[in-house]
C-alpha cells in the first residue's frame, strides 16, 4: 500500500500566507492602480490602522510582491511599487475581483451583507 506523505505546506498554503488576510489583496490592488503612498494607501483601504498597514507593507516587501523607494527628499517620499513577482499574482487577485462583484449582496442601507 503506498503511503500518503503529509507536507507541512501545500501550493495553496503558501500562496495564502502570502496574500492571504484582510488587508494585503487590496493593498496589492490598490498600488497597481497608482494608489502608492502611504497616506493614499490609509486613505484607501477602509479601517485598516497605520501599525497594521506598516506591518503588511514589509511583509509584502519581504515576499517579494512589492518594491519600497524611498526619495532623498525633506521631508522623505516612500514610493511602493508592484514587482514583478507581484504582477505574477494578479491573476488571482483579478478572480477574486470578479467573484466578488459577481457575488455580493447589498442591504436596504446599501451595506454588503
Amino acid at each position: 500500500m503506498e503511503k500518503f506523505q503529509i507536507r507541512s505546506a501545500s501550493p495553496v498554503d503558501y500562496t495564502l500566507r502570502t496574500i492571504g488576510g484582510k488587508w494585503k489583496p487590496n493593498i496589492l490592488y490598490l498600488i497597481s492602480t497608482g494608489i502608492n503612498r502611504f497616506g493614499l494607501l490609509k486613505r484607501g483601504v477602509f479601517g485598516i490602522s497605520k501599525q497594521m498597514l506598516t506591518k503588511q507593507l514589509r511583509e509584502l516587501e519581504a515576499d517579494g510582491l512589492i518594491t519600497r523607494k524611498i526619495y532623498a527628499e525633506i521631508p522623505p517620499r516612500v514610493e511602493y511599487s508592484i514587482s514583478e513577482k507581484g504582477y505574477s499574482i494578479f491573476p488571482i487577485i483579478d478572480a477574486m475581483y470578479v467573484w466578488g462583484e459577481q457575488n455580493m449582496q447589498f442591504d436596504e442601507a446599501g451595506n454588503i451583507m
